[in-house]
């Protein structure tokens, strides 16, 4: 279809696209009474991986406009059987106005959008999770009272821990958007070469100004600090090994003395809290964190809206 798009990662969007997705998603966060623009409507939900935030937040979002969400069960669905991605995503496709992925592998996400003909979006990849990066940008853009690219680009914003799918897609996002950028954590678990290697080449024409850092005094300046789970799905085996790696550069209160006075702290839940951020400090930002994850909800909606209309 000439103007299909799909959301598969942060480089399928322009600057301008963040930009207007984001804002939408303020106004609507606004808005006292729906304006019901996905009234028949309908999405499916594809989730290999376990979800709390983004499966009730898609569905919300679609309720809330008036729209339709299916929790497609993937246990339930032929491919358990043997049906190829091609046959789902073609009949699906005459089925649904819009279909939402959270998935292990993203090459099976790739392949689903290749033959799909209604927009595909990505709720999560080992690769990639766009749409939280959003989220987390419009809580930072609420918080600071930012108007415009310029002032966001003022901020340092520091990710500590481990080079995940969410720090890929802060590399990303701050390569696309020309953002002051830090990834704090240690060596081993820095990210890949090509991802890094492409975020840099981007960031060249953006005037990005990202670093990634083992060392903990690079947090000075910070004002934003982001943190993740140092084991991620699927990581479980490696847990005392990351333990070891990680553990100096827990989320606390020594941390946070290091950046500005006004440092706001963001998790993307869920949380452990002991490990990479400290029970003080999430009951100290739990407003902040807990509005990142409401944020959710916004961009959900602003996310289908825009796709598909």
């Amino acid at each position: 279809m000439k103007n299909l798009k799909h959301i598969l990662s942060i480089y399928d969007l322009t600057s301008k696209e963040i930009w207007t997705i984001i804002q939408s998603a303020i106004k609507l966060k606004k808005q006292k009474k729906s304006k019901f623009q996905l009234k028949g409507k309908v999405i499916g939900l594809i989730f290999e991986k376990p979800s709390t935030r983004t499966m009730v937040s898609f569905s919300a979002a679609m309720c809330q406009e008036d729209g339709t969400p299916l929790n497609l069960d993937v246990k339930k669905l032929q491919t358990t059987r043997g049906e190829s991605v091609y046959d789902t995503a073609h009949v699906l496709s005459r089925y649904l106005d819009a279909i939402v992925i959270r998935a292990f592998k993203h090459s099976y996400l790739e392949e689903f959008a290749k033959y799909s003909s209604v927009p595909v979006i990505n709720a999560l990849t080992d690769a990639e999770h766009p749409l939280q990066i959003l989220a987390d940008l419009m809580t930072i853009i609420e918080k600071y009272k930012i108007k415009s690219l310029k002032e966001l680009q003022k901020l340092k914003i520091s990710f500590v821990g481990d080079a995940n799918n969410v720090a890929n897609s802060w590399l990303a996002v701050s390569a696309v958007l020309g953002l002051n950028f830090l990834l704090l954590g240690p060596k081993k678990y820095a990210p890949k070469k090509e991802l890094l290697e492409k975020a840099l080449k981007i960031g060249e024409t953006t005037k990005a100004n990202i670093k990634i850092s083992s060392d903990v005094e690079d947090i000075k300046g910070s004002d934003v600090i982001y943190t993740d789970v140092w084991i991620s799905m699927g990581e479980e085996k490696e847990s005392v090994e990351r333990h070891k790696a990680f553990v100096k550069y827990q989320v606390n209160d020594k941390l946070l003395a290091k950046a500005n006075k006004n440092c706001i702290v963001l998790h993307c839940l869920p949380a452990v809290r002991g490990e990479e951020i400290t029970a003080e400090v999430m009951a100290k930002q739990e407003d902040n964190i807990f509005e990142e994850a409401e944020n959710r909800l916004h961009i959900h909606k602003a996310a289908i809206i825009y796709l598909i209309k």
